[in-house]
C-alpha cells in the first residue's frame, strides 16, 4: 500500500511538472526573449528551466542513494 501511494504521488507530481507552463525568466531575460521572437524565446526559456532542474535532480539522486543506503543497513 505504501509503495502504491509513493508511485501515485510521484506520478501525479511528474505530470503536473511536465505539463505546467513555466516562464523562468527575470525581467531582463524576458525583455531579451521578446526581442528575439517567439521560437528562440521558447528555446531560451527551456534552457533556463533545464539549468534550474539540474541541481534538484542531483540533490534528488543523492537523497535517494542515501535513503537506499540507510534502508539496507537496517
Amino acid at each position: 500500500m505504501k509503495k502504491l501511494l509513493l508511485i501515485l504521488f510521484f506520478t501525479f507530481h511528474f505530470l503536473i511538472c511536465a505539463f505546467y507552463k513555466a516562464d523562468a525568466q527575470c525581467s531582463i531575460c524576458s525583455k531579451t526573449a521578446q526581442q528575439m521572437g517567439e521560437k528562440p524565446a521558447k528555446g531560451f526559456n527551456s534552457g533556463i528551466l533545464y539549468l534550474m532542474l539540474t541541481p534538484f535532480a542531483i540533490a534528488g539522486y543523492v537523497g535517494y542513494r542515501w535513503w537506499k543506503s540507510n534502508k539496507i543497513r537496517k
